[in-house]
């Protein structure tokens, strides 16, 4: 029965696992916790080929404990049931391991029937999710469980990985393999950290390379052809996916266009150019604001030609307006403005506006005294002469503050002039 390189090739101790070393070096966390053999429920949180599945299998052999694999997109509560009926058995003298692929599809209902089980020991849980299990895991099991997080695993590491598949291949096929310079360190760095995506890579260049004079020659090209698409994450209603974005936002925030740019390519490898665009007019407003009040026209227009143009030529407006909103003056007055207004109007704070500036302009307005004492400011010089705007209980608020850019700071000695500083 065919069984893939990658199951073939899987590290049986902790000394062999490529990557994750913040929890699985000398002194991590996770390593320490396994050496103890007592193991508490866990959940592993991370993408896929990172090692999540390699590390419960040692676990289990670690602990002399029996191992129980169950896939939440097929298990049900009578797998979980059938399960636990060993418990207490000759076939567990040491308890069950049970480790739950994927949990984030497990109902609320399925995950609390786990409860009583692992509140008493009789079954240590180790969950895993390729999802932020913050968001996707029941609040009861999450407390009784400590979240390890793998970590995409650099390229350096993958290379480990792909050496030792070559290396296997080489002996079962018993001849030797010559790769062109370039492959290892391409397939490694295409995988996107993802070690099982490149042992397989290895196993297909390998099983279709071409033999001559008992040597398999695995060619560069080959090896672009089977990892030719960027394998960066990006899953449009994933985790990874709102990672990016608010990378991308914050990268402009932060005035580095460089990584403002690889961040919306990396969106744009992935076919989400709505997004790019959204942020963009999002931070044309609240992080360059009234600092460079053009920004915003520019990212309008810029993301209208690349509405009208599609990919791929939409990268390069959509560039222009990066760069732009990347190395602006920034200001977010006007967005903390805003949002001190709505906090105050969400939390029932104000009135009705004076009546010398409620509508006027129908019958019976005068009766009521609408509008009454109002002063037309375009009458004074300067365009401009003291009334009360604000409702009474908070006629003193200010929720505008003059940023400390150039653009601001020119509207506030403009109008410090004609207010005689009265604010």
């Amino acid at each position: 029965m065919y069984q893939p390189l990658a199951d073939r090739l899987r590290p049986m101790s902790l000394d062999n696992v490529v990557g994750q070393e913040h929890i699985l070096g000398d002194n991590g966390l996770l390593k320490r916790l396994i050496s103890s053999g007592s193991v508490p429920n866990m959940i592993f949180f991370g993408p896929s080929g990172t090692g999540k599945t390699t590390v419960a299998n040692i676990i289990a052999k670690e602990t002399n404990r029996v191992l129980h694999k169950l896939n939440a997109t097929t298990a049900s509560v009578s797998d979980i049931k059938s399960i636990i009926a060993d418990v207490d058995t000759l076939l567990a003298p040491e308890g069950i391991l049970l480790y739950l692929d994927e949990i984030q599809y497990f109902t609320k209902k399925q995950q609390q029937s786990l409860l009583e089980f692992i509140e008493n020991g009789k079954i240590t849980l180790i969950a895993s999710t390729t999802e932020n299990p913050y968001f996707y895991v029941y609040n009861a099991i999450l407390s009784r469980s400590t979240v390890f997080e793998f970590k995409p695993v650099k390229a350096e590491a993958v290379e480990i990985a792909v050496l030792r598949a070559v290396k296997m291949l080489s002996e079962e096929e018993r001849c030797e393999i010559e790769i062109e310079d370039g492959v290892v360190q391409h397939i490694s760095v295409c995988c996107g950290g993802d070690v099982r995506k490149a042992i397989n890579a290895v196993e297909v260049l390998i099983t279709s390379a071409e033999r001559k004079n008992g040597r398999l020659f695995v060619t560069l090209e080959d090896a672009k052809t089977v990892a030719q698409h960027s394998a960066m994450r990006f899953e449009r209603d994933g985790d990874s996916h709102f990672d990016l974005m608010s990378a991308f936002q914050k990268s402009i925030r932060g005035s580095d266009p460089d990584a403002a740019i690889y961040y919306m390519a990396r969106m744009l490898e992935g076919g989400d150019m709505v997004s790019v665009c959204r942020r963009l007019l999002v931070t044309a407003a609240e992080d360059i604001g009234l600092a460079y009040p053009q920004a915003i026209q520019t990212t309008v227009a810029c993301v209208s030609a690349a509405n009208q143009l599609g990919l791929p030529e939409a990268q390069i407006p959509l560039a222009e307006a990066v760069i732009l909103c990347a190395t602006a003056p920034k200001s977010n007055s006007a967005s903390s403005a805003i949002g001190a207004a709505m906090n105050d109007v969400k939390n029932g704070v104000g009135g009705d506006p004076p009546e010398h500036i409620r509508d006027s302009h129908y019958s019976g307005a005068e009766k009521l005294g609408r509008g009454e004492g109002y002063k037309y400011p375009h009458s004074f010089p300067g365009n401009y002469v003291k009334q009360q705007y604000l409702p009474d209980s908070i006629k003193n608020k200010r929720y505008y503050k003059y940023g400390g850019n150039k653009n601001e700071q020119a509207f506030k000695r403009y109008w410090d002039s004609v207010k005689g500083k009265e604010e």
